[in-house]
Parts: C-alpha cells; structure tokens; sequence
C-alpha cells in the first residue's frame, strides 16, 4: 500500500510537471518560431524597403545631376547676347558656335546640343566629333515634351498689367532664374542626360506681345565620369548603364525612360541588402534569447512592482502641476476657473457677496526689455508673494498668465470694505522690489466685478472683471474700476463699430474727401489731401473721430490704409499736376511689407512716386525708431515725398527734423488758428516758415479760416496753404468741378474769388 502510495505520488508529481513543463516548452518553441519566422519576414520587408530606398537615391542623384547641368547652363542661356543673336533673323553661326555649343562643351563637357530656335525648327546642331548624322526626326519627337514645356514656362511667365503690357515674373525654382527642362534620350542606343533651357535676356522688361523662346538642348552621355558621380552620391556600388538586364539576386536595375515615356536603358547596381545580413548575424543568439525570456519576465515583474509606487507619486506631482503655475506656485487659469465655481456656490447657499478682481501689472514688459526675462520672472514671484500675504485668509489669488493675475475675495461685507482690502493690495505692490542692487517699482491696474450684483456665472464674472480692468487701463492705469453697465455697452458699441467698419471695408462702402492746398499766391491747387469718410446706409454719419480710433486699436487701421492709398492713388489720374497727400498711421509702419505694399498700389495704378505724398506724426517714431526711419527712406528714395504732420504739437519734432529730412512740414492747426492779432502765436509761425524754408522744406499751414491769416501767410512766403477758407474737403465729382473752376483767390491772394469757398464734400 506504501508503495501504490508513492507511485501515486511520482505519477501525480509526474503529472505536474508535465502539467507546467509541456506548456512552458510548446510556449517556448512557439515563441523561438514566431521570433524566427517575424525575423524573416521582417528581413524580407526590410531588404525590398532599402532596396526602393536605393531607387530613389539613384532617382533624386540624377535628378541633382540634371539641376547641376541646368545651372552649368545658365551662363549661356540667361545673356543678352545670346537672346538676341539666336533670335537675329540671319543669326551669326559662327558666334553661336564658339560662345555657346563649343564653349559648353570645353567648360562643361556637354558633348552634344541643338538649338531649337523661336519657330520650333532646328537651326543649330552640334557635336564634339563634328558629326551631324546622330541628330534625327525621332530623337527631336522624343524630346519635343520637354522642349514644349519650357516654351510654355516661358509664355505663362509673362503676366498683363494694367498699362495693357506684359511683365516677367517667372516663378522660382530649384535651378534658380532658368526655365529649363531635364531628361535622358537614346542616342544610337545609348542614354544621354540633357537639359533644355530658354534662351533670353539677363534684363527682363515689359513688352507688348510675348514670343516663345529659343530653346537649347545639351546632352551628355550618361556613362563614365557622370555615372560615378552619381556612385558617390548614392554611395552605391557596381554601377553599369545598359540596356535592360535579366533580374539577379542582389542586383538592382533603375529603368531610364525618355520624355514620352519609352524605356532606353537601365541603370544596374549591386543592391545593399541590409535584413539579410542582419539577419546572418542575428541567427545564433536567437536561440540563447528564447531561454531569456523567463528570466525577463520575472525582472519585468518585479520592476513593474516598484514602478507602481513611484507612478502614484509621479501622478499626484503631475496633477498638482496641472494646476498650478510653475513659476509662482499659484492656482493657474484653470485651477481659478474650478475654486471660483466653488466659491459662487458656497456664498448662494450662504446669500454672500464675492468679488472677483482682474489684475494687470502696468508696464510690465518694459521690465522684461530693459533688464531682462530673468528679472520679469523675480518680479512675479514678489507679486505673487505679496497678493498672497496681503489677501483675507479665505481669499483666493491665482496667475492667469504673463503678468495678469485674479484673484476672488470672499464675504464682501460693502463695497467700502472691498476697497479698503484693495487699497491694501496697492500698497503692498507699491512697495520697492528689489532685485538684485536694483529697486524696480510695480503698480497693477485692477478690474472688479462682484456677485450676486453683477451675475452668478463664473464665466460672466470674469468677462465683466476683464472689462472693468480694460476701462481702468484706458483711464491711467494704476487704478481699480468697478464694473458698470455703461462699460458694457462702450465694449459692445466699440465691437458693433468694429464688424461694421470691417464689413465697410469688405463691401467697399467707404469714400474719400479731399481738401485742397493751393500755392502761396492762393492761383493754383497744387495739391489734395485725402480724407477718409464714412456714411452708413441708412445715412447715419460716423465721423474719422469715431472710426479711426476703432481701426487702430482692432487692427483695422492696415487694411483701411492700404483702401486709401490704393483709392487716392488710382483717383489721382482725374487731376493732372495734382500731388495726393495721404495719412499714415504709426501701425501701418510696424507691418514688416508696408513700404512693398506702397509700391505694389503706385505700380498698379501707374502713377508716378513723386505724385504720392506719405503724412505722418512724430508718434510713427516711438519704439521702432530704426526700423521707421529706414522704411521712411525708402519711399523718399523712390520719389514718394513725406511730410511731417502737426509739427509743433509734441514734444521732440526738431530731434526729428534732425534725424530725417522731410520734404514738407505741416504746421499744426492750432499755430493758425492763434495767430488772429496774437503776436507770439504768429512769431512762432514766422519761426517755423523760416525753419523749414532753411531745411529745403515745402511749408503747409492748415487750417485757414480767413482771409487776414491767408494775408499773413502769403507774406511770409508760406508754400501751400489749405482750410475752409480755401475750400473744405470735397467729394470726387465736386473736387474735379472744383480744380476746373478755380481761379485763384484773386491777385496775390486777396480780393478773393470765393465762388468755391466752404462749398462740403
């Protein structure tokens, strides 16, 4: 009985182990013949996948080799020479011979070339043995696609202007300037690359009609010197160029094919056949892996124990810095939005009022300008450390991003207690940080906005905190604003006058006055100055006063511009003689295209520069000093004159006058306006006449209103002279009516002809 004991125990052993060692084997050898079989399979893919990688390397080498040879073609297609001999009804051929065929071939080694000329005939031919009889109708057949490409490269080139005559503008390309075409011929059963390019002139200009180019093939034969070039740069070895080859093991064939697609050859090389040889090497440690693989599962488990511990710590950091800003450990955006949610059901349920506040740091960025981003981050890191130390304990502060800020305060008693708690807030901010050796000084604008008051939704809150905070930065800065209705309706009527204005713009529905300025003897209207208008449909008048200001700050102020430059530029043929003379605002300028722009509008309406006159104010200078006063010179140096407008009203217009040299300077309206019996006001206007007339200067005076400041004016030489007194700003029709009428204001300017006098636009 002992015994059938035990042998029931070995056979139960027995059994076991079979039970756990069967298993493990058929898992072992399954997974050894999965590995070998992905192995090899994988080999397979990846030698077929290198060897379409190798195609492609031969593809994009001759595709370089054909681009070199367009380029080494350049010299002798882009020359103004060479347009016009190949194009001389009796050509000289021997010039064509020695600067062009033979030449590319001595420099180049272009053994072969044609010149197909303007009418698609062959009028050159020529080869390195001087033999003609290789060239056939069937070789031109073959290369007819490429050559009519670049013909019709060529045409489409061409573009109309509006002068009814046709620029070249061709479109860059991989080969630079030239308009070619590149392919492989057979030539007596052997492949030559060649490149076909238009023959024309180094200088392109206008011109009434567009003819097709001459267009000159050069070939060489691809063999030799070109295909080991092509080696190196596949770094592919046993290259041959032959006729196509019976397929072999470990050789690789690129079929050449000719422009209308007929195969002439093959490029064959010895194919790298990388799966297969890593395959070789891999082969004898396939097996020791297999046995490896237990042990790896084991370490794997064990390691993946230990890393759960550490993913748990690792997810409660990443949750924290989820909401949380980096830099001054405060609640971020996010974080805000949710505790303030909870915030505004806390004090529902408690029938409390919460504030919520927007801050702004005031002038921030010229920190970070003027010392750095380092010193910018240690000043919000004292800010935050201050807003945190100065708030109630139950408040909550939190960085929206850069140097914006909100924070929510709870249980507002009154409005008296809030802003006692905010003054804290300014104070506190107020006080000098240091960093460094360094004293910085921070102050903060802040919007307020307090539920239940102003609404219950946390997303309404804060859009009516952010206008609050917008209304107290547009009044100073450094400041708080409550948040009331009127604001709102300001913000909505400002983006109401915006989407309309842009909707103006879109639709064309704008127009411009213009206001004449005559010369100093008050006979002659030299020049109109172009003022923007705008009547809506249902003839509600929107004054510049209201529209200009909208366009700056929305952006709007570049498309509105670039209208009326365009608008008085192409008006400006109905007045002859007559400069236009149009605002520009400091934004325009900070466009990087702005001065291409001015010449693109004078070019599409073909008006001379020098009938374009640019007004600008001494404010287009602040902060982008350098790149101003380079775009000013360009235009002054392509003609357009620039003016200074409302000289006298700031602060630094002689430091300007200095640094560029303006062709007018307006005097501001209001040097005018005092002069009436004032002797002070009109010894500043004699003063800056005679300023001006010094620096070679047009003089304007605006705003003449009568004829004793016209008087005075005239006598001190003053050389234009515009306001109501002359005439107002006129539409187009009444401006034409107006220039064909006007007389002069009389001899010398007095006993005037006012017929036109304060006639409006």
């Amino acid at each position: 009985m002992g015994r059938c004991m035990d042998t029931f125990a070995k056979n139960s052993g027995g059994r076991i182990a079979y039970a756990i060692i069967i298993p493990m084997v058929v898992v072992v050898l399954t997974s050894v013949f999965g590995i070998f079989s992905l192995m090899h399979w994988s080999a397979r893919l990846s030698d077929e996948s290198a060897e379409q990688s190798q195609h492609k390397l031969i593809a994009g080498a001759l595709q370089l080799t054909q681009n070199y040879m367009v380029k080494q073609q350049t010299g002798v297609v882009i020359w103004d020479n060479a347009y016009h001999v190949v194009n001389d009804p009796s050509p000289d051929e021997d010039w064509i011979y020695n600067n062009m065929m033979h030449w590319l071939f001595q420099n180049n080694g272009f053994s072969k070339s044609i010149l197909v000329s303007r009418d698609f005939e062959v009028k050159h031919i020529y080869a390195q043995d001087q033999t003609s009889n290789w060239m056939s109708q069937k070789l031109l057949q073959e290369l007819d696609p490429a050559i009519s490409k670049v013909r019709a490269r060529y045409i489409t080139s061409f573009q109309k202007t509006p002068s009814g005559l046709f620029a070249f503008t061709p479109k860059s390309t991989d080969t630079g300037r030239s308009i070619a075409g590149t392919g492989v011929v057979s030539i007596s059963g052997e492949p030559y690359l060649f490149s076909a390019a238009a023959v024309m002139p180094q200088v392109q200009s206008v011109s009434p009609v567009r003819h097709p180019p001459a267009v000159l093939i050069s070939m060489i034969p691809l063999k030799g010197e070109k295909l080991t070039n092509i080696s190196e740069m596949t770094s592919l070895k046993g290259f041959i160029s032959s006729r196509p080859l019976a397929t072999q093991e470990g050789t690789g064939q690129f079929q050449l094919q000719s422009p209308r697609g007929h195969n002439i050859g093959v490029v064959a090389w010895q194919t790298n056949q990388p799966g297969s040889q890593m395959l070789r090497r891999i082969n004898p440690f396939l097996a020791f892996a297999a046995f490896m693989i237990a042990g790896v599962v084991i370490a794997v488990t064990v390691f993946t124990r230990l890393m759960t511990k550490r993913l748990a710590r690792s997810e409660s950091n990443a949750v924290y810095a989820a909401r949380h800003d980096a830099l001054s450990g405060l609640p971020n955006r996010s974080r805000y939005h949710s505790l303030l949610v909870d915030t505004l059901e806390e004090s529902f349920y408690k029938a409390t009022n919460s504030a919520v506040v927007y801050i702004d740091l005031d002038h921030f960025k010229d920190i970070n300008d003027t010392l750095g981003h380092s010193a910018g981050d240690k000043v919000i890191v004292a800010v935050a450390q201050r807003l945190r130390r100065v708030i109630p304990e139950t408040g909550i502060v939190a960085r929206i991003s850069g140097d914006e800020f909100a924070m929510v305060i709870k249980n507002c008693e009154s409005d008296e207690w809030l802003e006692y708690i905010l003054d804290q807030v300014q104070d506190e901010i107020s006080r000098p940080i240091m960093i460094g050796r360094r004293e910085l000084y921070a102050s903060l604008s802040m919007g307020v906005a307090i539920a239940p008051r102003d609404g219950n939704d946390p997303d309404e809150l804060l859009r009516k905190a952010d206008i609050a905070l917008y209304d107290a930065k547009a009044n100073g800065r450094s400041r708080r604003s409550f948040f009331e209705p009127t604001m709102e309706f300001q913000v909505q009527s400002k983006d109401r006058l915006t989407r309309e204005l842009r909707l103006a713009l879109k639709n064309d529905e704008l127009d411009l006055a213009y206001q004449p300025q005559s010369d100093t003897d008050a006979k002659r209207i030299v020049s109109v100055e172009a003022l923007a208008r705008w009547t809506k449909e249902d003839g509600t008048v929107v004054t510049p006063a209201q529209f200009i200001p909208v366009a700056e700050e929305s952006g709007l102020i570049n498309d509105l511009g670039i209208w009326v430059l365009n608008k008085a530029c192409a008006k400006a043929h109905d007045w002859p003689g007559v400069i236009v003379s149009v605002n520009v605002s400091p934004n325009q300028f900070k466009h990087p295209r702005f001065v291409e722009k001015v010449m693109g509008i004078l070019a599409a309406n073909n008006l001379p520069p020098q009938r374009l006159e640019i007004e600008v104010t001494e404010s287009v200078f602040a902060g982008r000093n350098d790149s101003v006063l380079q775009s000013l010179r360009r235009l002054k140096n392509l003609g357009v004159k620039v003016a200074l407008d409302d000289f006298g009203s700031g602060y630094s217009s002689l430091s300007y006058l200095r640094r560029f040299p303006f062709d007018t300077l307006k005097i501001d309206r209001d040097f005018v306006s005092d002069m009436n019996g004032n002797p002070e006001a009109e010894a500043i206007l004699v003063s800056i006449i005679q300023l001006g007339k010094a620096l070679g200067m047009t003089i304007v005076a605006e705003g003449i209103e009568t004829e004793e400041q016209l008087r005075f004016l005239q006598a001190n030489d003053c050389s234009r002279l515009q306001g109501y007194y002359i005439s107002r700003p006129l539409d187009e029709t009444a401006l034409s009516a107006f220039l064909d009428n006007f007389h002069g204001l009389g001899t010398a300017g007095f006993g005037a002809d006012l017929s036109y006098q304060g006639r409006s636009a």
